[in-house]
């Protein structure tokens, strides 16, 4: 009997693994919807703003620039992504002084978007998120 306990427990133990298995997998490849994704990049000139981009899961999407910011759409399959991104607006931000926005971080704004519209792959990496294309992009979901 003992030994019929040992056998049967140790078997339900690895049948449990096996049937959590997938669930966690699946989980640890999920896209962080509705999560501040911020971009792996140092500061340009001294302020603190960072390129943010963030999902719904509907794929509506808002990517917060180095100056300005666009409505995006994106489209999510297993590994592959697409981001279609509005056009830069002619305007600055309001809450944007005059001065804040270098002619540096005007290009790098359409830099960014250029880059973030070719990307075709993605993954997750740890607590980062990782786009994959020409350029490689990496974000690390924010704290807050």
């Amino acid at each position: 009997m003992t030994f019929l306990r040992r056998c049967l427990g140790g078997t339900v133990v690895i049948v449990v693994g096996l049937l959590l298995l997938p669930a966690v997998a699946r989980t640890a490849g999920e896209f962080p919807f509705d999560r501040e994704l911020i971009l792996d990049a140092k500061r340009m000139g001294g302020l603190r703003r960072l390129p943010i981009l963030t999902v719904e899961p509907n794929g509506n999407a808002v990517v917060d620039l180095w100056c300005k910011a666009v409505q995006a759409r994106v489209e999510l399959s297993d590994t592959a992504i697409k981001i279609e991104a509005a056009p830069l607006p002619a305007d600055l931000p309001s809450m944007m002084v005059a001065g804040q926005c270098s002619p540096e971080r005007m290009q790098a704004d359409q830099d960014l978007l250029a880059a973030l519209t070719q990307v075709t792959e993605w993954r997750a990496q740890g607590q980062a998120v990782v786009l994959n294309g020409p350029t490689m992009l990496r974000f690390h979901a924010s704290s807050h």
